[in-house]
């Protein structure tokens, strides 16, 4: 008996309650600005260009810096990946800043804070839950956060919603995010190679922001299938990019530099973001004379598409329309293709294609199934070996948060490739935020291996073609277009710039050796 009544003195539990933002309402749109993050200054800027085109107020959360890992350590679970606590700490550094200068109510109601969500079993998906255990510790729990699903073009529920996610809207932040990866490729391919220090970065933002105004003043359609097909067929985004490739013909580049190819994998924010983040290893490697290929958003965007062409194939029941659905997505994905290839066109061909997703599956398939979904999933090891087959880098880095389960299941499948493959170069980087020095080391024990190789790829082409560094200089000063950034280099089965370019110049051009013979690879 005195146990039941201690039963019934007991308080109510607590129990766990999903958070749920308050409406933001139609009305609203004028007075508020939608926060976003999570993608490179570049993208984030073309994003920006899509939201203003649509009359929102848009700004994206300031740069990563260190300081936002101990502000995201303290309000929010310590076993939370270090992409969830940067990002965390991002915004709640940015609130902390607007509460002090214009007070707790009128940043809950004067701004909100969109981000992507629905990602599989990855922890991902729950991201959106840490924010909002942070916003409790500031005290702002009637702050508003909205999910953007990454799979659907068109999520309006009513008309009164303030924030409308629909066609021109999605299909604005999907063409902004396409042009910014086509300008980041640019950017890579041409820094390590750039005569006047400085010059890429300066070209750079200037071809961004011209790539704002067209984003900005984007012409409205009466409806999203009008919307559609105009984004589908218009020359309008590829006029631009034309003119973004002339700003890029200013720069003088030297093929001739000896860079270590560095392609970037792993988890989506740390292979994605520039910065502290991920100790700034884009940068670093260039300092390291390697020549960085970055992983576009879009091979992200298009491996969404796979899942579902997956599930049609193995369905057991037979639907009405299924061959119908067959087709409509195969078709859906060749459109998405197409119009990558049309960018990559405008701008002379110069950035990486697509890597072909059934190729990445089929390259993984006997270490890693594809229906283990999470992260990038069979990707990471697809990539790596496409990037080994194909020759389109010295060596993989990949990085990984700290106790990701998506990214630790990979790079347990990479130690059986390695023992398939054990002259494949890869660093897998764990990123725990504050051990620099360590994942920086980790990376310098692989590519001091990929600089030997590199090199010795230039002199082996140099020793095939029978030619010089010193003719190569003297034919350059004939032919000054070579000397452009935007000459195109192809590939000729090297995974080096520089020896393409000495294959390229023997084999294309017809450049001669020392005995006045054309030289052959």
């Amino acid at each position: 008996m005195r146990q039941l009544t201690t039963i019934n003195q007991m308080p109510a539990p607590n129990h766990y309650v999903a958070y749920k933002p308050r409406p933001f309402k139609k009305e609203e749109r004028g007075n508020v600005t939608i926060l976003y993050g999570g993608l490179t200054w570049k993208h984030e800027r073309l994003i920006q260009g899509a939201f203003h085109n649509l009359k929102y107020n848009a700004e994206p959360l300031p740069n990563i810096a260190r300081d936002d890992l101990d502000a995201g350590k303290e309000l929010i679970d310590v076993g939370a990946c270090c992409p969830t606590i940067f990002t965390t700490g991002s915004l709640v550094n940015l609130l902390k800043k607007k509460v002090a200068e214009q007070g707790k109510s009128d940043v809950a109601n004067k701004y909100v804070f969109l981000t992507a969500g629905a990602c599989g079993p990855c922890r991902f998906g729950q991201y959106h839950e840490s924010y909002a255990m942070a916003l409790d510790g500031l005290g702002l729990r009637d702050f508003r956060i909205f999910l953007l699903a990454q799979d659907e073009l068109d999520q309006s529920t009513a008309d009164e919603a303030g924030l409308e996610i629909n066609m021109p809207l999605s299909l604005g932040l999907i063409w902004g995010i396409l042009c910014a990866d086509l300008l980041t490729d640019l950017e890579y391919m041409t820094r390590p190679y750039e005569v006047n220090p400085g010059q890429t970065d300066r070209v750079l933002k200037k071809s961004i922001e011209y790539l704002y105004t067209i984003f900005l003043e984007r012409p409205h359609q009466d409806n999203k299938y009008g919307t559609l097909a105009w984004h589908l067929l218009s020359g309008y985004f590829t006029r631009a990019l034309r003119v973004v490739r002339k700003k890029w013909d200013t720069i003088e580049v030297d093929h001739l530099r000896v860079k270590t190819g560095v392609k970037i994998t792993g988890e989506f924010w740390l292979q994605t973001h520039e910065g502290e983040g991920n100790y700034n290893i884009k940068r670093w490697l260039e300092q390291e004379d390697a020549e960085v290929i970055p992983p576009p958003v879009a091979v992200w965007l298009h491996y969404l598409l796979h899942p579902t062409i997956r599930k049609l194939e193995k369905r057991n029941s037979k639907g009405k329309h299924e061959r119908l659905e067959h087709m409509a997505l195969h078709a859906l994905e060749r459109i998405y293709r197409g119009t990558y290839n049309r960018f990559r066109k405008a701008l002379a061909n110069l950035p990486h294609e697509l890597p072909d997703q059934e190729e990445l599956l089929r390259l993984a398939e006997p270490f890693y199934h594809f229906e283990l979904r999470g992260g990038e999933g069979h990707m990471l090891i697809g990539k790596a070996l496409h990037t080994y087959h194909h020759k389109k880098a010295h060596m993989t880095c990949e990085l990984s948060p700290y106790s990701c389960m998506p990214n630790t299941m990979s790079i347990g499948s990479m130690a059986n490739v390695l023992g398939r493959y054990p002259d494949l170069l890869y660093a897998p980087i764990e990123v725990k935020g504050d051990s620099e020095v360590h994942a920086l080391s980790r990376c310098q024990m692989i590519l001091t291996e990929a600089k030997r190789r590199a090199k010795a790829e230039f002199e082996a082409a140099l020793k095939k073609t029978g030619l010089t560094v010193e003719a190569v200089r003297k034919y350059e000063e004939r032919h000054p277009e070579l000397r452009r950034a935007t000459y195109r280099v192809p590939h000729l089965g090297c995974a080096g710039t520089a020896a393409n370019y000495v294959l390229h110049l023997a084999n294309d051009r017809g450049l001669a050796n020392g005995e006045g013979k054309p030289c052959l690879p």
